[in-house]
């Protein structure tokens, strides 16, 4: 960057921090404030990324894009992080408090996070809705064993067999691949109510497997069939994407040096198709943790997940225990989706597209 440059982007700056401290006296508004700088300052940051030689047309084009960008990142990620300051509410609402509004720390509390996990703990001495509250704890405690439960046997389920139906589309001398490509994803493709009202027709027959005479509604074995068969979708197009740039020769390499197909899979194929069916996985597990739809149309009250139960919760008892519950829910997504980052980077490392 020159200095001529420098001085631009200095000048831009603090043009940005004097209208950012104008906006916040004229409105007063210290979250307002904090927008205003978002939508103007993430462009503006940006703007240094283009070259030295870009037209004033180039830059416009490129501010205003990127305006618009950061508007619509704004409008998407706003509901989010709304729930989670609310989630830590002093008082049994779903709105900001004239306390939390000023900052101050009483306004504040970890009541609700408590309320979850508060299940087996003595009455305190005049409680009167004791046994209420235990009998909601439980139904959470439930309702988190089942979520990981169901979910962790659905991405099993997904992942093996998306990972075999991956490789053999993934073959060029396989009849049919768009057809039956496009009929394994389709769970992805139909509105999940048709799918669930299908689930619910046919898993309700009886004598429909040889290991499960009797229905399959209101069982595990039918929620983690059904969940599974909405996360196969994720692993074909994950593990198929990480194929796409695999070097066939390697195969014949490894059978003309006598390696059985076995060996060739876990030795050549497994290593280099890992990254995708772990992200996979990850899209199957997320996609069995946050599904409601099927657990409605499939479950008893016994097979009730979170997603579930905070439907529940809206409907019968709304309780802020929801909105913690709902963080919970939104760090872990954040943790899985900056794990699927990491995967993808390393997969186009061992593909050599990208630099190590």
């Amino acid at each position: 960057m020159t200095k001529e440059q420098k001085f631009h982007s200095n000048l831009g700056l603090g043009a940005l921090l004097l209208a950012t401290v104008a906006f916040f006296f004229l409105t007063g508004s210290f979250a307002g404030t904090i927008g205003f700088f978002l939508i103007f300052g993430i462009p503006f940051f940006a703007m240094g990324q283009l070259p030295g030689y870009a037209t004033i047309k180039d830059k416009v084009g490129k501010y205003i894009f990127l305006t618009v960008c950061t508007l619509i990142f704004i409008f998407l990620i706003t509901p989010i992080l709304i729930i989670i300051p609310l989630s830590f509410n002093a008082e049994p609402y779903f709105t900001f408090t004239e306390g939390m509004l000023n900052l101050e720390a009483s306004a504040y509390s970890s009541r609700w996070y408590a309320d979850i996990f508060r299940f087996g703990m003595t009455a305190p001495d005049g409680t009167e809705n004791w046994w209420s509250d235990m009998w909601n704890n439980a139904t959470w405690i439930r309702a988190t064993r089942n979520s990981f439960f169901i979910a962790i046997f659905a991405t099993l389920l997904a992942t093996f067999f998306g990972t075999l139906a991956a490789l053999g589309l993934s073959r060029p001398e396989m009849p049919y691949r768009a057809q039956i490509t496009s009929l394994l994803i389709s769970p992805m493709i139909v509105p999940l109510v048709i799918t669930a009202t299908g689930m619910f027709f046919f898993f309700a027959q009886k004598d429909i497997f040889p290991f499960f005479p009797e229905s399959l509604v209101n069982t595990y074995t039918g929620l983690i069939l059904a969940h599974a068969t909405l996360g196969v979708p994720f692993v074909i197009i994950t593990v198929t994407a990480t194929l796409s740039g695999f070097d066939r020769s390697l195969i014949r390499a490894s059978q003309g040096l006598g390696a059985t197909g076995w060996t060739t899979f876990r030795k050549v194929i497994m290593p280099l198709i890992t990254p995708g069916m772990i992200s996979g996985a990850l899209f199957a597990f997320i996609t069995s943790f946050d599904e409601v739809v099927a657990v409605i149309f499939l479950a008893d009250v016994d097979q009730r997940t979170i997603p579930r139960q905070m439907f529940s919760g809206l409907r019968e008892q709304i309780s802020p225990t929801i909105l913690a519950v709902a963080t919970i829910l939104v760090l872990i997504s954040i943790a899985l989706l900056t794990t699927l980052e990491l995967l993808r980077r390393r997969s186009e490392r061992l593909r050599g597209l990208s630099p190590g």
